[in-house]
């Protein structure tokens, strides 16, 4: 490693960040890493310029260092605990083993343990743990995708703003509203608001939040929001519980909200927040370029696009009490260590063998059947694990025809 360059690029990137620059336009220019970037923005806060220099990378605590005799008494443990009836043998019972005898002033650590036996040849050294693949719904031509989600903020003196985002993946513009509360009537109004703006999307990628999915009490319950997405002809999809970062890009733009706007102002009240946002809104728009869109703005990408909006006659017409239409809904799953997944508050069975893993489920509600797939990778098919029924204990509408999708694909799949 070059020092001289290495110390150049990490001053060049740090003044990047001085200027105001996001992560990722720095790593375009500097072409590193993201865990790069955070290791010396850590230093320079704590040491300054004089931070960014290298520090010696020789190890405080050496295995090595220990003993022949330490060496052998970890060995001797391991053989005493084999010959006994009960218990554990593993680096950890060593280590126990080894403080009850009391015959070394420092015991090693599990893992110092671990290496020892490696090299003795009593343990294997355990495998790398394999990357788990993603089943990541991505946008197409022909498939026109969003995600949505909010963030709250909280006014001085306890009053909460919450700021909904609804994004279209493909050419990144958005549809904001802030509210004083994240009821489902407060959804409702902001997602017909994004769909006549950005245009209705075929798939709609959202977390699990009770205001989305229905909530967490009644087994196959599909809430008003559900409803009226599927009544428009969207398909839900729902990513795994507990995984914000699979919503990447609308929890980046939640980051660019609060940045750009929410940390430069102060705020006395929700209709002050509602007053501004539109400048946000405006410098987004046509000012800000994602990095994605090459240059380009998102005002810039939408009217290279064609899209289908959501006109005020279709939502007048909408049922006051929605039915459940004929459509799918997606879970992104990871199965536990039992085989299991769950959504809408059941449990399903679906393979021990795939624990650790995505899997991507649908539910059917014409044909009132649940159907779960498993990817292992990009580069391998799609394959079909299980199958279940679903009954659905109401009667299920057809779509209307205004609302049917042409060009949308009919067999699986969005799972890219």
């Amino acid at each position: 490693m070059n020092e001289k360059n290495e110390r150049h690029l990490r001053r060049k990137a740090i003044g990047l960040w001085l200027r105001g620059l996001t992560r990722r336009e720095i790593l375009k220019r500097i072409g590193r890493s993201c865990g790069w970037l955070f290791k010396w923005q850590k230093r320079f806060k704590h040491f300054g310029w004089a931070g960014l220099k290298s520090q010696s990378r020789r190890p405080h605590h050496v295995a090595g260092r220990y003993e022949a005799r330490t060496r052998q008494f970890v060995v001797q443990a391991r053989r005493r605990l084999l010959k006994r009836k009960v218990g554990l043998i593993g680096p950890k019972a060593i280590q126990q083993e080894l403080r009850a005898a009391n015959l070394l002033r420092r015991i090693p650590s599990i893992s110092t343990i671990r290496r020892m036996l490696h090299e003795r040849g009593l343990i294997k050294q355990p495998r790398p743990p394999e990357a788990v693949y993603y089943p990541q719904p991505a946008p197409t031509d022909h498939y026109v995708l969003h995600a949505m989600d909010w963030t709250a903020r909280s006014l001085q003196g306890g009053p909460k703003v919450f700021a909904f985002h609804t994004i279209d993946l493909h050419t990144h513009a958005f549809q904001q509203t802030i509210s004083p509360d994240k009821s489902g009537l407060t959804v409702r109004q902001h997602a017909l608001k994004a769909w006549q703006t950005l245009g209705v999307p075929d798939g709609l990628q959202m977390d699990n939040d009770a205001a989305f999915c229905g909530g967490y009490k009644t087994p196959r319950v599909f809430g008003e929001f559900v409803r009226l997405c599927l009544y428009l002809g969207i398909e839900p999809i729902f990513i795994p519980v507990g995984e914000p970062k699979r919503n990447g890009l609308v929890e980046r733009l939640h980051g660019l909200w609060s940045r750009s706007f929410w940390n430069r102002r102060h705020f006395h009240s929700v209709s002050h927040v509602k007053r501004a946002s539109p400048q946000f809104q405006a410098w987004y728009a046509h000012r800000y370029h994602p990095p994605a869109l090459n240059g380009r703005s998102p005002a810039q990408a939408q009217q290279q696009v064609i899209r289908c909006r959501l006109t005020e006659t279709e939502i007048r017409a909408l049922p006051d009490d929605l039915p459940l239409t004929a459509g799918r809904i997606h879970f992104i799953r990871r199965v536990d260590e039992d085989g299991l997944i769950r959504l809408l508050n059941e449990t399903w069975k679906v393979d021990k063998r795939l624990a650790g893993h995505y899997v991507w489920a649908t539910i059917i509600t014409h044909k009132q059947r649940l159907e779960i797939y498993y990817r292992r990778s990009a580069k391998e098919a799609v394959r079909l694990v299980k199958v279940f029924r679903y009954e659905i204990h109401e009667s299920v509408v057809r779509l209307l025809p205004h609302f049917k999708r042409r060009l949308r694909r009919r067999k699986m799949f969005t799972m890219c």
